[in-house]
């Protein structure tokens, strides 16, 4: 039962069941993909599959058909109890617990929420898998039966999908009688913070030991079945402006014995931006766009405060080092003519996720092991994502994993009306789980 007391539904325990919310499809459509793993007798590279790897997948294929409805009940119950950045405590109490119960034994991190778990030997290689566990202060209006019942707060960017895949991966691991390598599962809190849970995870020791580390995320531009990959930066860079103005004020009929302060603001609101695109590469998508402008009520009033936010972004790591002190200088180039005085705020977020090579052929490996139409090119998201942290200790990549149904409208991230498809839940278990089966223990 779902924790609004509603039924599973008709998913049954097989890892391809249909999302229970999705329609039938136009029978003009072509077949959405296959979703099922296909057994494969060589990898993708033409080498022979190792042994255990094949009875590792086939534990896996057996541990998917028993809980498959469960990985669906496991996700409703953290999509209908979300919890915000640093606050994920029932949610690492539940993913606790079910590892437990499999015989594992998590560690909790500093703070209460977040957890690490290593299963497989304690000897020799070791890689991670990471999940994200936080909510979005944001309200839902999905409609679904187990809709958010925290309200104002919701999972409106997969995160319930993530932390899922990931308890699901470590239970079908558990099963796996020999494990080729040794796997840390770090089930991460605040991500949708600046700078990031991720930070913390770090400081904590998750990368202690680790020589790669692998995510996923969920993509709604890819079909369920299919998941994106892609070398090199897969986000980008994002960084918060905060601009705060002040002025002595006046009457507009006299702006010349004052310093006008909208005046000042609109010159920010153009300049900065253009400039930046004439100091910076084109070829680094570096934007910065405005999202909120406040000064004066009146009409006749020149304001004497006002205040300007927005983002910087970029794919490039080296730009994104050099985006501070230049908005600065630019800034202070606009406005010192005016008279009118500032303060800025520059708050850096991220740095991009950029998938080194090996790890993002390793990932296209377990990708294409799920079926010859599995594996898809993916584009560099203008988001920003904390997994980034990682990989400046050590390298990995991420996947997008795709959640749209094939049918019906392609729901954006962060929209309160945002949910997947659940049959991407065994697709990501599947994922995960070849990955760590395909290495070779040294």
């Amino acid at each position: 039962m779902s924790t609004s007391g509603q039924p599973v539904g008709h998913a049954s325990g097989s890892a391809a069941a249909a999302c229970v919310t999705a329609q039938a499809a136009p029978p003009t459509r072509p077949p959405a993909p296959d979703v099922t793993v296909r057994a494969v007798a060589d990898a993708p590279d033409g080498e022979p599959v190792p042994e255990p790897a094949l009875d590792g997948r086939a534990a896996v294929e057996r541990w998917l058909a028993a809980h498959g409805a469960d990985l669906i009940q496991w996700r409703r119950h953290i999509h209908a109890n979300p919890e915000l950045s640093r606050t994920e405590f029932a949610t690492t109490e539940f993913v606790a617990n079910w590892l437990t119960k499999a015989g594992l034994t998590p560690r909790r991190m500093p703070g209460g929420t977040g957890l690490l778990c290593d299963i497989g030997p304690e000897d020799g290689p070791r890689i991670a898998l990471r999940a994200d566990m936080d909510a979005l202060p944001l309200q839902e209006f999905t409609g679904l039966p187990f809709s958010s019942t925290v309200p104002g707060v919701s999972h409106a960017c997969g995160h319930d999908a993530h932390t899922t895949i990931l308890l699901g991966t470590a239970l079908a691991l558990a099963e796996v009688p020999e494990l080729p390598v040794g796997v840390r599962l770090i089930f991460q809190p605040a991500e949708e913070v600046m700078p990031g849970g991720a930070l913390d995870m770090v400081a904590a020791g998750a990368l202690d030991g680790i020589e790669r580390i692998f995510a996923v995320h969920c993509d709604p531009r890819l079909e369920v079945g299919r998941v994106g990959m892609r070398v090199g930066a897969i986000t980008s860079a994002a960084d918060t402006v905060e601009l705060v103005l002040d002025s002595p004020g006046g009457h507009t009929s006299r702006p010349h014995l004052t310093s006008d302060l909208v005046y000042a603001i609109g010159t920010v609101i153009t300049g900065l931006p253009g400039l930046l695109s004439r100091r910076i590469d084109p070829r680094t998508s570096t934007v910065m766009v405005w999202g909120a402008v406040s000064a004066g009520k009146a009409p006749n009033a020149i304001p004497q405060t006002g205040m300007l936010t927005g983002t910087v972004r970029t794919g490039d790591h080296a730009t994104w080092s050099l985006l501070e002190p230049m908005v600065h200088e630019i800034v202070d180039g606009l406005l010192a003519p005016t008279g009118v005085r500032y303060q800025l705020n520059y708050r850096r977020g991220v740095p991009p996720v950029v998938n080194d090579e090996h790890s993002a052929r390793q990932f296209e490996d377990a990708i294409r092991a799920l079926g010859p139409d599995a594996l898809s090119d993916t584009p560099q998201s203008g988001g920003g994502e904390d997994f980034s942290w990682y990989l400046e200790e050590v390298p990995g990549a991420m996947a997008r994993l795709g959640v749209w149904s094939g049918h019906g409208e392609q729901l954006d991230l962060h929209q309160p009306t945002f949910d997947i498809d659940e049959r991407a839940l065994a697709v990501g278990v599947r994922v995960f789980t070849n990955l760590v089966l395909q290495q070779r223990p040294r």
